[in-house]
């Protein structure tokens, strides 16, 4: 297969079928070496079980996975020697300290004894966990306990990183220096495939790939989803009644779309002139007072929202 040496990770036609239910639908792409790819989409897009496929858990239905030149499904033994895996559940033991949970994993790794001292020593230091080698772990912080999963994930220092939703549940502190030891291994060479549903982490990644319902819709740099066209200018408003705010801006000719965004709402309307002009008053013959009103860039979430719609849509009208 040709360019399979400079990508570290194939996928062709990926598919998977559980029963009548296509969780997986002929996914395609390529993943180059030191490369940092994120999956994004809502829970039970597909994003689990297409990485769970890669790593040799699942067996496709359909279509060829090859990663570290390895076709998955002939030798999935074969591929688990060349990657590092982190779950989405945490996987490290809490009745064990640090120290023996690195050791255990060296030792499932088959990661030489003259060299597990230097790789535990790497990995403490990575986490942050000087001086906590003897802790048990139960007792870590949980961005502590998710730096030292990702340490077990690579003590056999494995060229290709799986990582399913590494950051749920983590603070944002916590989150943003996970994705700081990402980038360092990336910088190294390491070729990386991480999934999350939080739409900020994709600024993290070289490209993106949008997947909803199992397939995939879109694969490309954060900075090329930004710039693609909305079809209009983008708003971000903040009003006292949001809830019903949306059911106003919904019902205006100008505007494209309307969608809470935290405390504020993102307007798409068809002129950023005329939004900004016309909203406060047609807002305010509702009772609805503007506190804030103004143009912004698009992000990441923003596109998902506009290809998800669009998508929706299109469906919705296919006879």
């Amino acid at each position: 297969m040709s360019g399979v040496a400079d990508s570290p990770v194939v996928a062709e036609g990926l598919t998977k079928r559980f029963g009548a239910f296509v969780a997986v639908d002929h996914v395609s792409f390529r993943i180059a070496r030191g490369e940092i790819v994120g999956f994004l989409g809502p829970n039970g897009a597909g994003k689990s079980t297409t990485i769970r496929m890669l790593c040799g858990l699942l067996r496709p239905s359909e279509g060829r996975a090859i990663v570290a030149g390895i076709d998955v499904a002939r030798d999935p033994e074969g591929v688990r020697d060349h990657i590092g895996y982190m779950s989405q559940k945490f996987s490290l033991y809490g009745d064990l300290t640090v120290a023996e949970n690195l050791r255990f994993f060296g030792g499932i790794y088959r990661v030489p004894a003259r060299q597990l001292g230097e790789r535990i020593a790497y990995v403490v230091g990575m986490a942050g966990l000087a001086g906590r080698e003897h802790q048990l772990v139960a007792t870590l912080a949980g961005g502590w306990k998710q730096r030292l999963a990702l340490g077990c994930a690579i003590l056999h220092r494995p060229p290709i990183l799986f990582l399913d939703e590494p950051t749920s549940g983590v603070d944002p502190e916590s989150r943003r220096r996970f994705w700081d030891l990402i980038a360092a291994l990336a910088a190294d060479g390491v070729t990386v495939l991480v999934s999350t549903h939080y739409m900020d982490e994709a600024e993290y990644c070289h490209r993106v790939a949008l997947i909803d319902r199992g397939r995939l819709i879109e694969l490309a740099s954060p900075r090329v989803l930004k710039t693609r066209s909305l079809g209009g200018d983008l708003l971000r408003l903040e009003c006292d009644e949001v809830g019903r705010a949306l059911g106003v801006l919904r019902g205006l000719a100008f505007v494209r779309d309307a969608a809470p965004f935290g405390n504020s709402i993102h307007v798409l309307v068809t002129s950023a002139e005329v939004g900004l002009a016309a909203l406060p008053a047609r807002l305010g013959e509702s009772g609805i007072a503007v506190t804030s009103l103004a143009q912004i860039e698009p992000t990441v979430e923003d596109i998902f929202v506009e290809i998800m719609g669009s998508k929706a849509h299109t469906e919705a009208r296919a006879p």
